[in-house]
């Protein structure tokens, strides 16, 4: 899978949203590329809920979320993102949305699922922000509640797509690769390690996760205008 898109620093998390504010821009294609590939991976099952992870902190992984979110909606096909970095969520950012509540709201039983998805400007998108940070993020994501959370939004959902922490940082992206069909694991060319993305992988096989692919961002291509490539 390949990815390609203009470097400028001046980006505001909105402007991250390229899949849908220039849907026929070759990093959107990119995208579309990406979600084609997932698709053919699996073609004798059906892979409904997936999460979106990365070895380390700032990689890309919430940007990649996002925007794989957005190209799965323009196939008409209900979506959910779901803000599951607990820690240092940034999704309510990215779609200009207050976090007053959200997935804690809805595992700690103060808010139905119902109330806590907001609508996008992107149809068949909808968005579940983190809500309150709470002190006990990976005892949350491993709760009962979470597991009936998840299979609510299977029925009312095609695809739910959870943004979740640095696999190595905390045990979160663990807890949710066992709860997923699949895993995309986001790297960073040239800041990721061998030995940190072959670290990453091994949690997450170990935790029954299933590796769709591989994301490698920030790769820069010589004689091109274009500064990001991402591949698997």
């Amino acid at each position: 899978m390949v990815l390609k898109s203009r470097k400028n620093k001046g980006f505001s998390n909105r402007r991250k949203l390229i899949a849908s504010l220039d849907p026929k821009s070759i990093v959107s294609e990119q995208y579309r590329t990406i979600r084609t590939n997932i698709q053919f991976s699996s073609v004798d099952e059906d892979i409904q809920a997936i999460m979106v992870t990365s070895a380390g902190p700032g990689e890309g992984k919430s940007t990649t979320a996002a925007n794989l979110a957005v190209v799965m909606a323009q196939q008409e096909k209900k979506v959910l993102l779901v803000d599951a970095d607990l820690r240092k969520p940034t999704v309510h950012y990215t779609f200009d949305l207050v976090n007053q509540y959200g997935l804690t709201s809805v595992l700690s039983k103060s808010k139905s699922l119902e109330q806590a998805i907001r609508p996008t400007e992107t149809p068949f998108l909808s968005v579940l922000t983190s809500g309150p940070i709470p002190p006990n993020p990976a005892e949350l994501l491993g709760s009962k509640s979470m597991k009936e959370m998840l299979e609510e939004a299977k029925n009312r959902f095609d695809v739910i797509i959870f943004d979740t922490p640095p696999t190595l940082a905390v045990t979160d992206a663990q807890i949710l690769a066992n709860l997923c069909d699949g895993v995309l694991l986001v790297l960073y060319s040239g800041k990721s390690e061998n030995e940190q993305a072959t670290k990453a992988k091994d949690l997450l096989v170990a935790a029954n996760g299933r590796i769709l692919g591989v994301v490698l961002n920030q790769k820069k291509i010589k004689n091109d205008s274009y500064s990001y490539y991402y591949g698997t």
